[in-house]
């Protein structure tokens, strides 16, 4: 039992390799992890400056109760539909119900299956509960099915989350959430918003992707009596969620698919949109990111031999050349071949070699010209074997991109399975259907076989196209939403088929950056490029990795510039390179000793964006120019943590206050200035009363680690 704890506390908050060399950093962590235990028994609060531990549970709330009262034979469950014209909540407690606790070979998880009969029309719905002991958080999924010989009533306004939360005080509700992707400086930006008695909040992605413009599917409310909940959603297509303050003391959580209407046939079934709440208490409303974080970490990353995958430093294959060269254009076998020569030479080489759009069959000058996938045998006569084995050779992983769902006029899979693609009248564009069993199965051996032949290690999918209007026009008029589930069900069947058939893939998400960002694509997949906004802007990449480091430890960026103040503000746990180093001018003011520096530094601070998170400046006017952004990172099971500052180049003020958290206000601390090399000691309470960053120079970074002393 105390090697399970002791390992579960690790996994959750050490980062790191090497963590097992150092008896007395383990003994340590026996000793707090005990406390903690404690802690977690006498559902004691978290004060100021005190890590949670992962089983701190709101102070009401036991999950393994919660999931009991919740979907008790006689109770309205917390979610609802509408069934033939009625309200679930009307009838669901006539239905035939039954509970049954499934084998869960899991002992951090409890799962359970809640089922819901009506005898008349043969409807049954199937509510598949997971609660996590490690952390105060559960989870459910809906499964619809017709065991009726004919075709059901309409079945619509699915609320897979309908849930009214009563807190023992009254007062302010506050919703943090936050914008989704649109190649913008203010993607992911954070919104915090207070909520009004009776004035509800709907939060909706754009274009039928899960994380487009206007939305990120995973937000907290945060209660008056110093807890909250945080939200997560997992579903790849159009969701829809509205928080709503009913009571001084009350709040309605509300979330679904946007568009369902429909009928089901004889024997057939559907899902649902996946649910997460993650109840959280303490004084800092971070603490419920940061437990959320972690929860992510432990439970929705993807898992290699026991660990979740660590993101990787990577770096773009063939983007020198002469103006307008590109990969899609003037990259060839030779010219790959040569430049893994030349970053083995300069000591360079990154962890993964990236192929992006281009190197498919009619791709050109032209990358979107997506649909056959087959390699341009003019630029690669022998295929890409020669170069994955050059990368592979030289000890790095090969990763290719792919956009699969889209389909351009004139290509392979237009040609030989237009069958299998939803059209619209003039659009040159067509959408795999992912739907159709046939063509997922084709895919899926087909990316399978081309992994294996080429010698491709990590798959990366992106996704430039709106699907919605595609699925709108292949809807009937009683089967409202049909086609976008099936294609979200599709995807799920793929990626899982890739993951079990692939134990050490990686599967990089893009959707025209982060736009397909949610619970369910983070479970099997990271966006590696989480925008494609301008990579010679490095303030709009500093705003990025302040706001979506409040939900997700795992995301990457890209790097073009090759100096402090850009390689910081690219700076998260991955990183895409850009750098043409054929090139003399654009890095005429930069040394190769200087390229060595970064790779290495990133490889140093990567662990840190593991830990728990604090922004440390003010989301309000994060986009502007003439302020300071500044955030934390703090390891608790290691007693250290970073400090990462910009000051911009409007701005007017040498100096800044921030207050640290996460530390203890007893201890003493050295901090060591990155840049000037100076140390100073702080005691933590000084720290969290407030720490004043100096810069002389704008634009600036200040890179500050910090650690508990004896």
């Amino acid at each position: 039992m105390k090697t399970r704890l002791n390992s579960l506390y690790i996994k959750f908050f050490a980062s790191g390799k090497h963590w097992q060399e150092n008896s007395k950093i383990l003994k340590y962590l026996k000793i707090r992890l005990y406390l903690i235990i404690v802690l977690t028994i006498f559902s004691a609060g978290n004060k100021a400056g005190n890590q949670p531990g992962p089983g701190s549970l709101k102070s009401d709330t036991d999950i393994h109760q919660w999931i009991k009262e919740h979907f008790a034979k006689g109770k309205v469950p917390p979610f609802s539909f509408v069934y033939d014209g009625a309200d679930s909540k009307t009838f669901i407690t006539r239905w035939a119900y039954s509970a049954e606790k499934q084998i869960c070979n899991d002992p951090d998880l409890e799962k359970y299956l809640f089922t819901y009969s009506d005898r008349n029309s043969g409807l049954i719905v199937k509510c598949f509960v997971t609660g996590f002991k490690d952390f105060p958080a559960v989870e459910w999924v809906l499964k619809f099915s017709n065991t009726s010989n004919r075709d059901t009533p309409i079945l619509k306004k699915p609320y897979v989350l309908n849930y009214l939360s009563a807190c023992e005080s009254k007062g302010i509700f506050i919703l943090h959430h936050a914008k989704g992707s649109s190649a913008a400086k203010s993607d992911f930006m954070p919104i915090d918003d207070t909520l009004k008695v009776g004035k509800s909040i709907e939060m909706m992605p754009v274009g039928g992707r899960s994380s487009d413009n206007t939305a990120l599917p995973f937000y907290n409310v945060e209660s008056p009596g110093d807890d909250g909940i945080m939200v997560a959603i997992g579903w790849s297509g159009k969701w829809c969620s509205e928080v709503l303050q009913t009571s001084e003391n009350t709040l309605s959580l509300k979330a679904g698919m946007e568009r369902m209407e429909l009928t089901l046939y004889p024997g057939e079934e559907i899902r649902s949109p996946l649910i997460c709440l993650l109840f959280w208490k303490g004084e800092d409303r971070m603490t419920g990111h940061n437990l959320f974080r972690q929860f992510i970490l432990s439970h929705h990353t993807r898992q290699i031999n026991g660990h979740f995958a660590e993101l990787p430093l990577s770096s773009f294959l063939g983007r020198g050349g002469p103006a307008p060269c590109n990969e899609a254009s003037c990259l060839t076998e030779l010219y790959a071949l040569a430049t893994i020569e030349r970053l083995k030479q300069f000591n360079i080489l990154p962890e993964v070699v990236w192929l992006d759009a281009g190197w498919y069959t009619g791709s050109g000058k032209n990358w979107s010209n997506v649909g056959s996938w087959t390699v341009d045998k003019d630029r690669f006569p022998n295929g890409l074997k020669p170069i994955t084995d050059a990368v592979h050779a030289a000890g790095a992983k090969f990763l290719l991109w792919f956009e699969p769902e889209r389909v351009r006029a004139g290509t392979m899979l237009e040609k030989e399975h237009s069958e299998w693609l939803l059209k619209i009248p003039g659009n040159q564009y067509s959408l795999l259907d992912l739907g159709n069993k046939e063509a997922r199965l084709w895919l899926t051996d087909y990316i399978s076989s081309f992994l294996i032949k080429e010698g491709v290690d990590y798959y990366r999918q992106d996704f430039g196209l709106e699907p919605q209007e595609f699925w709108k026009a292949n809807d009937k008029p009683d089967r409202i939403g049909i086609s976008e589930i099936r294609h979200i069900e599709g995807l799920y069947a793929l990626w899982d088929s890739l993951l079990v058939r692939f134990p050490n893939l990686i599967i990089d998400n893009c959707a025209s950056g982060g736009r397909r960002i949610d619970l369910e694509t983070v479970s099997r997949s990271s966006p590696l490029w989480r925008t494609d906004y301008s990579e010679i802007e490095p303030n709009g990449y500093q705003c990025h990795t302040y706001g979506i480091n409040f939900y997700l430890p795992l995301s990457g960026t890209g790097n073009i510039l090759s100096d402090k103040y850009g390689f910081r503000s690219s700076m998260s746990s991955a990183m895409v390179l850009s750098w043409d180093i054929n090139s003399s001018h654009l890095y005429a003011d930069r040394s190769f000793p200087e390229m060595q520096k970064y790779i290495q530094d990133f490889k140093r601070l990567r662990p840190y964006y593991y830990g728990d998170y604090y922004p440390l400046t003010s989301a309000k006017d994060i986009t502007q120019d003439n302020v300071w952004l500044a955030y934390q990172l703090n390891r608790p099971g290691q007693e250290n943590g970073l400090i990462m500052a910009f000051r911009r180049k409007d701005n007017t003020d040498k100096s800044i206050q921030v207050k640290l958290r996460g530390v203890d206000e007893e201890a003493n601390y050295e901090l060591n200035d990155e840049d000037s090399g100076t140390k100073i000691t702080r005691t933590g309470k000084e720290l969290m009363t407030g720490f004043t960053l100096t810069l002389d120079e704008k634009p600036g970074s200040l890179l500050i680690f910090y650690k508990k002393i004896n």
